[in-house]
């Protein structure tokens, strides 16, 4: 009696331990884990009190059918003392009928605790399915009438929708052509922009990618054909132009020539006519556009020169392209202009100077060219906003193979307002070719001041913007013609130079220019920036993009 009090108070605490256990549990334990814990933990309390039973139990007569012991055929079976009847259900498949059919047998179970006393407790389990046990000690054959429950097994497969390899053919070949239009969609909305956007710098006025006409005139393309060299047309073809050209209307006239508007086979060409006591002129003029390597975009397009005359008058022509806006004094004079335009206008004209003062070294190579008069009557302004260098009747030709320096017999000697001070003062060197580039650096600077006066900027607190008036260099301090002595009291003796306006230093592109023209005009020549350099610090200088909207000028 004390050893069955210790075994069920064992019992007892294996009952709370595992309850413990599985109350504690995490939350992934399943049902089935639970019921097996159950399970364990009813055999383990009943173990002691089954063995005890045992041994004052009788032998049942059971119902047999299926597993009848020795195969007896008579469907009786008896147990073992403490032994129990069974009814178990179980699914068989039938290889007749290719399906599974539930197959019921009744027997004896044994006493053993691994046979009838676990066997028994299986049917507790949920998860046990496809077959079913019931037991049963109370009287003989009680098994008779047990009828467990039967669970077919859940492994039947979900049907999968057949599938045809054309089908599978069908829908590759159809994505496989959406994805190549996607792709091909995208390239062509790639390109397009990329389009567009070329398109647009191409036709904004921008400094280095700069407006340019793509479609070629007959006569631009005839220069273009027979002027390998980039030396002008042949002089055959000069005379043949020359002939065929008809004379529109005046344009321009000065006190060395006039210019014509005129034009050939339907085409507007600029024709500029010398007077007889300008040959000298003449004759420079056309040796320098006849030069190796002269052409280019800012730099007047020469097409044609000759000598017209009929025994009682003589007619020299030159013969270039026409732009219709006319000189940058002429263009400054009745126009305002923006920033952008501004260094559009200064980048270009550094840019052919540069050209014109370089050496080209090679064969054929190009000469360095000082210009000697540069002003702004003598720089056109083209359609797309550029500056084009015209009049080259005094410049000066230098070849450093050769170091010779062919300066023109001419009696000209340049515009006295732009002239620089060393040329004022007679101390130019005509044996050094270097002084007469710095002397047109000099020049160049009073052309920009005249830009930059031009050059309109918004008024601080309001939406109206400002500019000076159209003015010549010292045009407030020496008379509209003035002479050497003039210029030499002005700008050598007191050292005068242009007033810098406060509010260009408001602006990048303005300060910018101001300060480059201020290093031009500098009084050592030896100081002043070189027309490279220019180009370059005008070239780098990025100016935003404005908008030309109409302002009020004040």
């Amino acid at each position: 009696m004390t050893m069955l009090m210790m075994m069920m108070t064992s019992a007892a605490s294996m009952r709370r331990e595992l309850s413990a256990y599985v109350l504690s549990a995490d939350e992934d334990v399943t049902v089935v884990e639970a019921a097996a814990a159950a399970a364990l933990l009813s055999g383990a309390v009943t173990r002691v009190t089954h063995e005890k039973q045992i041994k004052s139990a009788r032998s049942l007569t059971c119902y047999c059918d299926g597993s009848c012991p020795n195969n007896v055929s008579n469907g009786t079976c008896e147990t073992r003392p403490g032994g129990s009847c069974f009814s178990a259900v179980e699914e068989v498949y039938d290889e007749t009928t290719g399906t599974y059919e539930e197959e019921r047998t009744y027997g004896c179970m044994p006493p053993e605790e691994n046979g009838g006393l676990l066997m028994c407790k299986v049917a507790a389990v949920p998860h046990i399915h496809g077959k079913n046990i019931a037991c049963c000690e109370t009287a003989n054959f009680c098994n008779r009438g047990l009828q467990p429950d039967y669970m077919p097994k859940m492994t039947t497969a979900a049907p999968e929708l057949p599938v045809h390899s054309e089908s599978v053919h069908t829908v590759a070949f159809f994505a496989s052509i959406v994805v190549c239009m996607s792709v091909f969609i995208v390239f062509v909305v790639i390109l397009c922009l990329v389009y567009r956007r070329r398109e647009k710098l191409r036709k904004q006025p921008r400094l280095i990618n700069s407006m340019c006409n793509s479609q070629l005139s007959p006569l631009s393309q005839l220069v273009e054909q027979s002027s390998g060299s980039g030396s002008g047309l042949p002089l055959l073809v000069q005379r043949t132009i020359a002939k065929q050209i008809q004379m529109v209307r005046l344009v321009g006239k000065g006190r060395y020539g006039e210019v014509w508007l005129a034009k050939w086979r339907d085409e507007r060409v600029a024709v500029k006519t010398f007077f007889t006591t300008e040959e000298a002129s003449w004759f420079r003029e056309t040796e320098i556009y006849q030069t190796v390597l002269m052409r280019h975009e800012n730099i007047l397009g020469f097409i044609a020169a000759d000598i017209k005359g009929n025994g009682s008058w003589t007619q020299m022509l030159l013969i270039t392209d026409y732009h219709e806006i006319g000189s940058l004094h002429d263009y400054l004079s009745t126009s305002v202009i923006n920033p952008q335009k501004l260094q559009l206008l200064t980048y270009s004209l550094a840019s052919g100077l540069a050209h014109l003062h370089d050496e080209i070294f090679g064969t054929p190579g190009k000469p360095a060219i000082a210009h000697r008069d540069i002003k702004s009557k003598n720089i056109l302004v083209k359609r797309n906003g550029q500056c084009a260098i015209a009049d080259f009747g005094l410049a000066v030709k230098y070849i450093s193979e050769l170091d010779e320096i062919h300066i023109a017999q001419n009696t000209r000697v340049g515009t006295r307002r732009y002239m620089a001070p060393e040329v004022l003062s007679q101390a130019l060197n005509p044996q050094q070719f270097e002084e007469f580039k710095r002397a047109d650096m000099y020049s160049v600077g009073l052309v920009l001041w005249e830009m930059a006066r031009r050059c309109y900027t918004p008024i601080s607190g309001t939406k109206t913007t400002t500019c000076e008036d159209y003015a010549l260099p010292y045009h407030d301090v020496v008379p509209s013609d003035p002479t050497f002595d003039d210029m030499h009291a002005v700008v050598c003796a007191k050292g005068f130079r242009p007033p810098i306006p406060l509010r260009w230093q408001e602006d990048d592109v303005l300060a910018t220019v101001s300060k480059i023209m201020q290093e031009c005009w500098h009084p050592n020549p030896t100081v002043r920036l070189t027309a490279l350099r220019v180009k370059k610090t005008l070239g780098r200088l990025e100016a935003d993009c404005l908008i030309d909207v109409p302002m009020k000028i004040v």
